[in-house]
């Protein structure tokens, strides 16, 4: 089980450190927009596009880090006068309750819309853009997926914690959370 959860969190782990490279490279992007708009009165439909494509990518890409880091809102004012096995319980219940039916959804719900970009596939409506829009569309499939096998290495986090009163798996997300101390 450690092994799962170690090899979930990695491939997690690496997708928040692309997350990271493509967050630089859209700032760059942003100001070379700028510096071309307004330095030299030229703009690019391609690199405008490419905030858009970006921005999905991270969103979308990083969701599932974001889980892992225990980033996403969460009602920690409650939790915090709950024992370890009962945040354990409530995070059970979260992934089986909340996490994977929405990403099942999505997931399905997406199918038929990004086969279909695919089998166009589907660029830019606009002259001059990017012509790989079937590839963004992917992302709502690949968003899901990770957030289904990342809620499966919390899961397994959390049965760790009721199964053993010492979990041999450092447990983030079932530890006191500062989240709401931070003013976060």
């Amino acid at each position: 089980m450690n092994q799962i959860i170690a090899t979930i969190n990695g491939i997690n782990e690496w997708m928040g450190r692309f997350v990271g490279i493509l967050t630089l490279i859209l700032a760059v992007v942003m100001l070379a927009i700028v510096v071309l708009r307004y330095g030299f009165s030229m703009s690019s439909v391609w690199l405008s596009e490419s905030v858009m494509y970006l921005h999905g990518l991270i969103f979308m890409l990083g969701a599932a880090y974001t889980l892992k880091h225990n980033g996403h809102v969460r009602v920690d004012i409650f939790q915090r006068r709950y024992s370890r096995r009962q945040r354990a319980w409530v995070e059970i219940g979260g992934t089986v309750l909340l996490l994977w039916p929405v990403a099942l959804f999505i997931l399905f719900m997406s199918q038929t819309y990004v086969e279909s970009a695919w089998r166009i596939m589907e660029g830019s409506r606009e002259p001059g853009g990017i012509p790989f829009l079937y590839l963004l569309k992917t992302l709502l499939i690949v968003m899901p997926v990770l957030l289904i096998i990342q809620g499966l290495a919390e899961l397994l986090r959390a049965m760790e914690v009721l199964r053993s009163p010492s979990p041999a798996v450092p447990d983030p997300n079932l530890e006191e959370s500062t989240h709401c101390e931070d003013g976060l």
